[in-house]
Parts: C-alpha cells; sequence; structure tokens
C-alpha cells in the first residue's frame, strides 16, 4: 500500500465547509481554516510532527502555498505572501498578497 504523503489521510481528521469557510479538525482541533482571503493554524497546543503534517498536507491538497516547520524547537510558518512567521499556538495570515 502506498501512502501519499501530499494529501490529508482521514485518520482522526475531518473536512467540513460552511458558505465559503473550510475548516480541517485533527482529532478535536480545528487546525486549519480557510476562506477566499485569509488561513488560519491552530496547533490546540498539541505542537507534535503530526500536527504539522497535517497543516502542511492541507495547505498541499487546496493550493493554500503556506508551509509549516521546526527549527531548534520552534515552529515557523511561510507564508503565501513569502513571510516567515513565528507559530505559538495559532496564527492568521492573508491568503494572498494585497
Amino acid at each position: 500500500m502506498t501512502v501519499n504523503r501530499q494529501h490529508l489521510s482521514t485518520y482522526c481528521t475531518t473536512i467540513a465547509q460552511v458558505a465559503d469557510l473550510v475548516c480541517i479538525t485533527y482529532h478535536k482541533t480545528q487546525i486549519v481554516a480557510f476562506d477566499r482571503l485569509n488561513i488560519s493554524l491552530d496547533t490546540g497546543g498539541w505542537d507534535g510532527v503530526t500536527t504539522r503534517r497535517k497543516m502542511n498536507q492541507a495547505s498541499n491538497q487546496f493550493g493554500l502555498g503556506y508551509s509549516v516547520y521546526r527549527v531548534k524547537g520552534e515552529t515557523w510558518v511561510r507564508t503565501p505572501c513569502g513571510n516567515v512567521l513565528r507559530l505559538e499556538r495559532d496564527i492568521t495570515f492573508a491568503r494572498r498578497a494585497a
């Protein structure tokens, strides 16, 4: 069996859409939410490798253009606009450059 690391697995993960807002929930935490203007990421206090991987898989699957990574114990986000921001627990940023 081949595992596709570019797309979200269904394990403990749900994807829901309400109007223009798409929400991805892992366990009980809404880890990614986005609409046409903004993207919100939230670790829910669980800043683990699986949470970061699912955030990146959501970015790949939905063409959101951000990446989440960890350096020396700190988690960072490269936004679609090219900014690098520290992700302490939750963050919201523009989906596209203004």
